[in-house]
């Protein structure tokens, strides 16, 4: 129980937070019969692609298998990263010049997104703010520090470290051991931004086509059959941008995917004052652990998301309110009393080499894998497969067309996720134990 009134506001609601104003829409547009681009997904890598390959003057239709922005792209905690951290075993296996090529284009798509908002004028409540990561042990505090020197000398990134003596400064809380900022982060409003990038790629005459499942792509004569649940079209090109809501309409991606659900709530609105306290600079915050809590304050700096792998299993938004409320007063024991206003869930999308990717397989683009910065790299590689579509001779982007592993026990269902998810969940803790 939370206080007197239980942990549910009387007007809990199992949806994003971000729905309240923003949606998804139900666009049940007749299905086109010939198109030049089909783009399979209505998240922001597709309406990316889409919207550069409208303004060039193409036929382009966007078909979703429900309501248009309904998957992540709407479910997301508006966390926009600086930078995907590039694992450094992919050094060795891929060589001196395609690592450094894939560093530069993790840092371009956060100023790449950045220049993208400014030159549309989108209303997305964008704020760079930084963001803060809480070592979870002393001893990632030191891995932090290590990582740090990484990304000002190979990202060229702005990053402090902040001692356990003045973590208060950045996090109302005893519960990390010091951390890391780094300033290119920042935060959106993802229901916002999704209406933004949906319009512009409307008013450039792109076309939305909700509840219009694909069910199957077939190269014809040098053209593709899709065959959906509203009809069939045909396209001179296709690009599959269904991330984390792969199906079976493209095997090859749905054995290299891998869908992990990440649970979110939001709270009641809580006073200035404690918003001072428990983040005084209204920063971004993650922290180190392999199972992390990622959270942050409301646009309106008003309210709580908090979010993380709250069940391995598919638990309801309930259940899972319940735990990350837990987990969200451990590291701030001030919000006990503040209730959920909103819970729900949603897929993020892993690779077994933790790398987006975006390539060619059977004459279909696809992309994907954002390792949970989906912001700005699903609107990066968007961007850069349109690029491709429109001039294949284009030079590639440090994620075309990598190595792309799987697994030959898995077929799109993480059936291994509570076993590995629940080993690392005991490695945490022994290393919150130990202090390593």
């Amino acid at each position: 129980m939370t206080g007197l009134g239980g942990l549910f506001h009387p007007d809990f609601a199992i949806r994003p937070y971000w729905w309240d104003e923003t949606p998804p829409v139900d666009e049940r547009n007749p299905v086109p019969a010939v198109v030049d681009v089909a783009i399979v997904g209505s998240g922001y890598c597709g309406l990316a692609a889409g919207l550069e390959l409208a303004r060039k003057g193409l036929k382009v239709a966007v078909l979703d298998s429900g309501r248009i922005g309904e998957g992540a792209s709407t479910r997301n905690g508006g966390m926009v990263s600086g930078g995907l951290k590039v694992p450094e075993a992919m050094r060795a296996k891929l060589g001196e010049e395609r690592f450094s090529h894939m560093v530069r284009d993790s840092v371009a798509s956060f100023t790449h997104f950045e220049s993208f908002l400014k030159r549309e004028g989108f209303d997305v409540q964008y704020e760079r703010c930084g963001r803060f990561t809480g070592a979870h042990s002393p001893g990632a505090y030191l891995r932090q520090e290590r990582q740090a020197t990484n990304l000002v000398g190979e990202m060229g990134l702005t990053v402090r470290m902040v001692p356990k003596a003045r973590q208060r400064e950045e996090i109302g809380s005893d519960f990390y051991h010091g951390g890391m900022v780094v300033e290119e982060s920042g935060g959106i409003n993802p229901g916002r931004y999704h209406r933004a990038l949906r319009e512009a790629y409307k008013a450039a005459g792109g076309t939305l086509h909700g509840f219009a499942k694909v069910d199957k792509i077939e190269q014809r004569a040098g053209q593709f059959a899709l065959a959906t649940s509203r009809g069939n079209l045909r396209a001179d090109q296709v690009f599959v941008a269904t991330n984390g809501y792969s199906g079976e309409v493209m095997p090859y991606l749905r054995k290299r995917i891998i869908p992990i659900t990440s649970f979110v709530i939001a709270t009641e609105e809580i006073s200035p004052a404690l918003v001072r306290e428990l983040n005084p600079n209204k920063r971004m915050l993650v922290d180190t652990k392999r199972i992390l809590y990622w959270y942050r304050l409301t646009p309106d700096h008003r309210r709580i998301i908090f979010g993380g792998r709250a069940s391995f299993r598919d638990v309801n938004e309930r259940e899972s309110a319940r735990s990350l409320h837990q987990f969200m007063c451990g590291i701030w024991p001030q919000v006990q009393d503040t209730r959920i206003t909103h819970a729900w869930k949603g897929n993020v999308a892993f690779t077994f080499d933790h790398l987006p990717h975006m390539g060619v397989h059977a004459g279909v683009h696809y992309a994907g894998g954002c390792q949970g910065a989906g912001v700005s790299m699903a609107t990066y590689l968007g961007y850069q497969t349109a690029m491709k579509m429109l001039d294949p001779q284009r030079a590639p982007c440090g994620f075309d067309s990598l190595p792309f592993p799987s697994n030959p026990l898995y077929y799109g269902n993480p059936w291994f996720l509570p076993i590995v998810g629940n080993y690392y969940r005991v490695l945490d803790r022994m290393e919150q134990r130990t202090g390593w």
